[in-house]
């Protein structure tokens, strides 16, 4: 049986809005990435003309200055900012510290393509040879190669700025179940030394200069989280996990008691929705991707601005439809500043905001260092044993 929460929470809404990253992250020198901010270029793009005025009533201006989003007189929530501890920039580092799971060591890349070793194993194991191994945007890579792929057969293989082995095929060429195997291989073979943090099947369709990638139909292959996760507490204290996105591929499916795989930010609001008009319980881990994949790797400020103010609709039809015994909780994995020089993730600052009806409102959290506040916050709301990092909030 789940333990009984506090402050009469009996299910949290976990929404990960990836790459809205909110800048200023104190290391971001480090990374290459100082002067990058995802959000206030973004805004700044549409020269102060886009409004979010759901975001802005539940504090998103109060966190920093944001031009069309001014600070809220009395915010509906609690609003600040998490400052990510962790040694990386990208998808699964920044969802496994938001689970209070902290790396030290970064996962491996590869901006000149893999090693001519790793590569001789995959086509002896997939009875194939192979086109690409090179860095390269996932739209740019088909156009170039889409035509030799179906003349070959040979799957393309890229990577890109994060710790990712992508394949991609043609459906009419590859079928589905081949292309999974494929990369099925691929993480069997990418363990040790180049324990990437992710083999994706990237599939398409359509014919050259109309090619089509297929979200849906995209299947990510991480590796399992090294130590356990809050996902895992909640699981092992009777609370069940309820994951909407690519979270369960996220966390390999540790953690996770059901899932629902989506392919846009729409199809993973409309997953919330229908979850939230039941009587579930628990935490709905959700991930809307499209922020980081249609419009911050491409370097799209429009299409990010637009696609923010898609969310901030959504959000104003869902909030009224919360329970008195629901939490909403709006945060970040990492940055991926459309304005920016490059195609990479960006090390930022992250926001959080908490939304209830049980909850005070017009509360200034602050910055908090470590992403794994959210997992304390989590754990505490459910009355777990959490020895992470703690998490704070006003009743």
């Amino acid at each position: 049986m789940a333990p009984r929460p506090c402050h009469r929470f009996e299910r949290i809404l976990l929404v990960v809005l990836d790459s809205v990253g909110v800048g200023g992250a104190p290391d971001a020198a480090a990374f290459g990435d100082e002067g990058a901010n995802t959000l206030l270029h973004t805004l700044e793009h549409f020269t102060g003309s886009l409004a979010l005025p759901t975001l802005q009533r539940l504090g998103l201006g109060n966190i920093d200055a944001y031009p069309g989003v001014p600070p809220a007189r009395e915010p509906l929530g609690q609003y600040g900012a998490l400052v990510e501890i962790s040694a990386g920039k990208d998808t699964t580092t920044g969802h496994w510290e938001l689970a209070g799971l902290t790396l030290e060591s970064p996962f491996p890349t590869y901006p000149t393509g893999f090693p001519d070793a790793v590569l001789a194993e995959l086509q002896a194991r997939m009875g194939r040879r192979w086109l690409g191994n090179v860095p390269a945007s996932g739209t740019e890579i088909l156009e170039r190669l889409g035509a030799r792929h179906a003349e070959t057969g040979w799957p393309i293989v890229y990577t890109s700025a994060d710790s990712v082995f992508q394949v991609a095929a043609h459906v009419d060429v590859v079928p589905l179940e081949e292309l999974y195997r494929i990369c099925a291989i691929a993480r069997e073979i990418l363990r040790g030394p180049h324990a990437v943090a992710r083999v994706i099947a990237r599939p398409f369709a359509g014919v050259p200069g109309a090619y089509v990638r297929l979200a849906g139909a995209r299947h990510d292959y991480s590796l399992p989280p090294p130590q356990p996760t809050v996902l895992d507490s909640l699981r092992a204290d009777g609370v069940t996990v309820t994951a909407v996105g690519k979270i369960s591929d996220i966390f390999a499916g540790t953690g996770i008691d059901e899932s629902h795989h989506t392919g846009s930010n729409d199809e993973g609001m409309d997953v919330l929705e229908r979850l939230v008009a039941t009587d579930s319980t628990g935490l709905v881990f959700v991930n809307l991707v499209d922020f980081d994949s249609a419009y911050g790797h491409r370097r799209d400020p429009r299409g990010y601005g637009l696609a923010l103010a898609e969310l901030d609709r959504r959000l104003g039809e869902l909030l009224p439809k919360l329970s008195a015994t629901d939490l909403l909780i709006l945060t970040a994995d990492h940055g991926n500043d459309p304005t920016f020089r490059g195609t990479d993730h960006t090390r930022e600052r992250v926001p959080v905001l908490l939304y209830g009806r049980g909850l005070a409102g017009g509360v200034d959290l602050g910055v908090r260092r470590g992403f794994g506040w959210v997992a304390g916050t989590i754990a505490a709301l459910f009355s777990l044993r959490w020895p992470g990092q703690p998490g704070s909030l006003v009743p």
